[in-house]
């Protein structure tokens, strides 16, 4: 029973993530992220490197997610692919960066990091301002800069990019589910630079579990994406049929009980 639950657990963090990558574009992370860290804190696995296995996991996770979902996005005309070229430079050197910063911080350091993070996507989800009729999304050189600012942040909390690339577009007047669906293509280069940053600097650091490559937990990986892949479509079909402003409001409930949750785990 002990060897199966664990396969159970990610199995379910795979069919959530999945489910809000194609529905949400946010790629899955916050919903990995800390579910992976629960999980290695309950198992007393790589206590001194919890949230940096956790975020690496994630990443790689969302390399398979990703795919899924923005394959099904594109399928409906929902993904902007100049709007990805133009920011895919910046996002993988400010993923790539970012990974490097996050192996030199401390565990609680990132927990604090993320929680704060978490807090600040549920109130922008929850408060939906509106941009300015006039506002429209800028150059190469703007959109690199953005991505680069992007990818940074989305080393350091192991998400796909979702929960800013969405606002920004939309708030660039990009409609909801083309923001979507170009999010959902975004969250690949900056998966495929995180998950290769935390491997490098994560490999031979004493401590981790077997089966791991760097910071990257493979049990967690294998478990989560072989069960994602299938639900992001799902995700995507639900993105283009319900209203997003409820499910947004449900899903900042959501994010706000885990971050509360990992924030007494601090105290």
């Amino acid at each position: 029973m002990e060897t199966i639950t664990p396969w159970l657990v990610f199995a379910a963090v795979g069919a959530l993530s999945g489910v809000l990558a194609g529905l949400l574009g946010v790629g899955g992370g916050l919903v990995i992220v800390p579910a992976v860290a629960f999980y290695l804190q309950a198992a007393n696995i790589a206590p001194g490197n919890v949230l940096h296995m956790a975020l690496g996991t994630s990443l790689a996770a969302i390399i398979f997610t990703s795919i899924s979902s923005f394959r099904a996005h594109h399928q409906r005309g929902a993904v902007e692919w100049p709007i990805v070229a133009r920011i895919s430079g910046g996002i993988v050197a400010g993923t790539y960066l970012g990974s490097w910063v996050a192996a030199q911080l401390s565990t609680r350091f990132l927990t604090a990091f993320f929680v704060a993070f978490l807090y600040l996507v549920a109130l922008q989800m929850l408060l939906e301002a509106r941009p300015k009729p006039s506002r429209h999304m800028p150059g190469w050189a703007g959109t690199s800069l953005v991505g680069l600012f992007i990818g940074g942040i989305s080393a350091l909390v192991g998400i796909g990019g979702g929960s800013l690339s969405v606002p920004f577009m939309t708030w660039c007047n990009l409609p909801i589910h083309r923001a979507i669906g170009t999010s959902a293509a975004i969250g690949l280069p900056i998966a495929l630079a995180g998950a290769a940053g935390y491997l490098v600097n994560g490999w031979g650091e004493p401590g981790l579990p077997p089966h791991s490559l760097g910071f990257i937990y493979l049990p967690a990986l294998v478990g989560v994406a072989a069960v994602s892949v299938f639900f992001a479509p799902l995700g995507a079909r639900l993105a283009h049929r319900l209203p997003t402003g409820p499910l947004k409001k449900t899903f900042a409930a959501f994010l706000i009980l885990v971050a509360t949750k990992m924030l007494l785990g601090l105290f």
